[in-house]
């Protein structure tokens, strides 16, 4: 015991007599990080952002691909390219966010993007979607404050919560092309996943609000890079190690040969369609994202099964072969010892409020871990609908815009 005792006072005076060494690097440490989160604040709090809504008529039949070559676009990768840029000027790479909102049971399209971008959403949405209309609106979240969901007699019910992926950022989830969205089928004969998540968003009363965000950012060199202490690589190096890997792991259950003798590696169709799955994700534009859902409804008519819904609503992009979404960071506890008089829900509450109206994920105040999607699979869950989806209260156009004729008086 006094042996103990010892060597737990002289590990103490060790660490005491140490301090002029370590304390100024911890310290350094700390300066760096509020300097970058300090600088980078400022800058964003600079930037003008606008709230730009689609609307489509009713005939207008595209596919998912064309909101793919829009995404394209927004594939931005300037804005911090030298070190004074990122360390003394604070700036970042641009972001964009990508909204499905049901106000009412009223369903609509937004894209909150930098006032700089405006010229070059239009451009794209209307190289793809020829008939739309893109007006710029006022932000409807401006509509609900803080006081409404959690003041002393607050008139609204919130719930919300974020998601991620459930495997490796490599692993794709189900996209379009494995619905046959690609192919040139009958619109009757088509089946696009993002109908469900239509149909409740149109499903909800007049006093109800759901609101989807997926905040999406060119992909950065972020992952570890093995065998370096700070050296980074990208989600696509990921994937190259990841193909490898799991084509060590079949190599490791053995080999089976033909008649002629040759041997090969045995692999069944599963682990090959994976590894296909793979390539093929790699092989596109990959953004770093964050997805957001908030329910919102008045306090007499909050209708739990509306949050079973949107969890829900993306399931059905997950496989259990390739990835998946799941909840993550939820306003809500599973126990009521968990948080005493709902004072933890409550400050969770107000975060993903403000969090989803900042539209912040990728830096302060509200940094989180993206994960990423490349154009493909967010096209799946993102695009506007065409005639597969025949929600009625989606927001469209009654009428298209045509030319107007050669022979018109003048």
């Amino acid at each position: 015991m006094d042996f103990l005792t010892g060597t737990m006072i002289g590990t103490i005076t060790l660490f005491l007599d140490m301090t002029p060494y370590w304390l100024p690097v911890a310290l350094g440490f700390i300066f760096w990080k509020l300097w970058i989160h300090y600088i980078q604040a400022k800058h964003i709090a600079k930037i003008e952002w606008i709230v730009l809504e689609v609307r489509l008529p009713r005939d207008v039949f595209k596919p998912p691909l064309a909101m793919e070559l829009v995404l394209n676009a927004l594939y931005q990768t300037g804005g911090a390219a030298t070190w004074v840029d990122r360390i003394w000027l604070g700036k970042v790479r641009t972001w964009f966010s990508l909204e499905m909102v049901s106000l009412g049971g009223t369903l609509r399209f937004f894209i909150r993007a930098p006032k700089f971008f405006k010229n070059l959403v239009e451009s794209q949405i209307y190289a793809q979607y020829a008939q739309a209309e893109v007006n710029e609106v006022p932000d409807y979240t401006d509509h609900i404050s803080f006081d409404d969901t959690l003041g002393k007699k607050p008139e609204w019910s919130m719930w919300g919560c974020e998601f991620k992926l459930s495997k490796p950022d490599p692993y794709p989830i189900k996209t379009y092309v494995d619905y046959g969205l690609d192919r040139g089928d009958k619109e009757e004969y088509k089946v696009d996943p993002l109908t469900s998540t239509m149909e409740l968003l149109g499903s909800i009363g007049p006093d109800e609000q759901l609101w989807i965000q997926i905040l999406v950012q060119a992909t950065k060199k972020r992952f570890d890079k093995p065998g370096t202490w700070t050296g980074k690589r990208d989600w696509k190096d990921e994937g190259v190690d990841l193909i490898a890997k799991l084509r060590e792991d079949a190599k490791k259950k053995g080999s089976v040969g033909d008649e002629e003798g040759t041997t090969f590696t045995a692999m069944t169709k599963g682990e090959m369609n994976v590894i296909s799955a793979i390539e093929r994700s790699v092989s596109k534009l990959g953004f770093d994202c964050g997805v957001r859902g908030i329910y919102l409804a008045k306090k007499e008519v909050f209708n739990a099964i509306n949050i079973v819904g949107l969890v829900g609503a993306f399931k059905q992009y997950g496989s259990a072969d390739l990835n998946g979404f799941r909840p993550s960071w939820v306003t809500s506890f599973d126990y009521p010892w968990e948080d005493f008089r709902g004072i933890r829900a409550s400050k969770k509450r107000i975060k993903m409020l403000s969090a989803y109206k900042m539209r912040s994920f990728f830096y302060p105040p509200f940094k989180r871990k993206p994960f990423v999607l490349n154009t493909e699979e967010l096209a799946t869950i993102y695009h506007f609908p065409g005639g597969v989806a025949e929600t009625p209260s989606f927001a469209r156009i009654e009428s298209k815009k045509t030319e107007p004729p050669v022979n018109l008086p003048i």
